[in-house]
Order: structure tokens, then sequence, then C-alpha cells
């Protein structure tokens, strides 16, 4: 777990409240785990066939979403990226892929809106199975709270190439968020999660303030059964969901006030 301070600007919020997002899709174009590996292969330590292989993947990702067997692709080919690396060789080549390419694949509305909730003192978090490395340096270069990826065992500095725990991926990130809240002791009915895929359903059912981004197709019907809403990249959306996190902040805040939690009874289900 990784975590970076917020702006000394920020607002206390009075009542914990917590922001997860996704990253693929969701704050960003495509697959991160594609420009690790050519940030990979521009130093040596994969082969342009390797890269190759990453690009399909990316393709497929954008055409049609995560699936289980994408997952298996991304794990495999981030072990084997850095099996026998360094942690400080990850560390760089995370800087690396954001400053020459995931930089301008962010999605401006969605890291909008991240922003907007560290304005109104909630932490933000990024949860993601894209290495630990990668996502800590998306969050800290965005001003976020911290972030949480699938992690890669090391012995002496050194990856073995083998997972240290599990793939950042569905009902895993589920239990961190519910860990991260219970930690900081904020209801999960005032927290919020955003997603683009179907994997992070036990996610966004988690908590009380749900937005579906860009969805793949299976999340866009589950969405419409449960009437979630659903965030596309176009500017009245993101207005619409601008007002929904002011508006919620405030009926926190007056609630607590109270001595209360809003909808406490409505707010979580899915």
């Amino acid at each position: 777990m990784s975590t970076t301070p917020g702006s000394a600007a920020d607002p206390p919020s009075t009542t914990p409240i917590l922001a997860f997002f996704d990253i693929d899709n969701t704050l960003m174009r495509g697959a991160s785990i594609f420009h690790i590996g050519t940030a990979a292969w521009r130093e040596g330590f994969i082969r342009l066939h390797d890269v190759l292989r990453f690009a399909w993947a990316q393709a497929r990702f954008i055409a049609v979403g995560e699936n289980s067997q994408h997952q298996l692709s991304v794990r495999e080919r981030a072990l084997a990226l850095v099996a026998g690396r360094t942690e400080g060789e990850l560390a760089q080549l995370a800087v690396d892929s954001y400053e020459r390419s995931i930089h301008s694949r962010l999605i401006p509305e969605t890291v909008a809106l991240a922003r907007e909730h560290r304005a109104k003192g909630h932490e933000v978090w990024l949860l993601s199975a894209t290495p630990e490395a990668m996502a800590s340096v998306m969050a800290e270069r965005l001003g976020l709270t911290g972030a949480v990826g699938t992690r890669i065992r090391s012995v002496d500095g050194v990856f073995t190439g083998e997972l240290d725990g599990h793939v950042m991926h569905g009902e895993h990130k589920a239990e961190v968020a519910q860990r991260l809240a219970a930690q900081r002791g904020a209801s999960l009915a005032d927290c919020w999660a955003y997603s683009d895929s179907r994997n992070d359903i036990p996610l966004l059912a988690l908590v009380g303030n749900r937005v579906v981004v860009n969805p793949d197709s299976a999340l866009a019907r589950h969405a419409r059964a449960h009437a979630w809403p659903v965030l596309t990249a176009g500017a009245a959306s993101i207005r619409a969901a601008r007002k929904r996190i002011r508006r919620e902040a405030r009926e926190v805040l007056r609630s607590a006030r109270r001595g209360g939690r809003p909808g406490d009874s409505q707010r979580g289900a899915a």
C-alpha cells in the first residue's frame, strides 16, 4: 500500500469519506501494463516480440474491456516483466511510463472528479490490478491519497517473479476498500467507487455512491438493471457527477452535525 500526502489547501472533512478509483479505462484510456511493457523494452528488459503481445492485449482491452483471460494475461506479463529485476528498476519504469505516455492518456474528466473529492477533503485511493509501483506513481503525480495495486514478491530488493498476495482485482478490491474504510472509521454508505469493468461490481456494490465510467457491456447492463449512475466522457455528464459529489458531501456534513448517517438503509444497496 502506498500513500501520498494530500494538499495542505484541502478543507478538513468532518466525516471520513473515501473514494476508490480504478485506473485502466477509468482514469486513463487503455491498459497501464502496456506502457510499463514498452518502457521495459526501451530499457532492454524485454524483447520486441513481448511488446507486440502487449500491444495486442492493449488493442483488445480498448475494444472489448476486461475479462478473466485478460486478467490472467496481465498477471503473466507483469510477473515475467519484473522477475530478476530490482524494486528500484521497476520504480523507474513506472516513472518513465507515466511521463512518456500515461500522462497524455489520462481522461481529464475522471481526473477532475478525483480532484473534486480531494477538494472536499475526501481520501482518494487508486485500486488497480496494475503493479503497485505504477499505481503509486499515478497517485503521487495526481495529488491523491494513495494506491493499492498488485504486489510482486521480492527478496533483498530483487523480484522473484511470484505474486505477493492476490492480483488486485474483483472481490479482492472490495476487501481492500472495506479494510481501508474500517481503518479510517468511514461508513461505506458515505464512500464512493468509480470503475469501467464488470469485475469491479463487488467494489461498486459495496459503497453507497457508485459511478460506472465508460462501462464494458456487462457492467452497462448491470448498471441499467440497478439504476446506477453511468458516466461518459462528456461535459454534461461530468458536470452532473461533480454536482452529485458536492450534494452528497453537504448531506453527509448535515447528517454528521445531527449525529446520524444519511440514507444508511438505502445507500449501500446494490
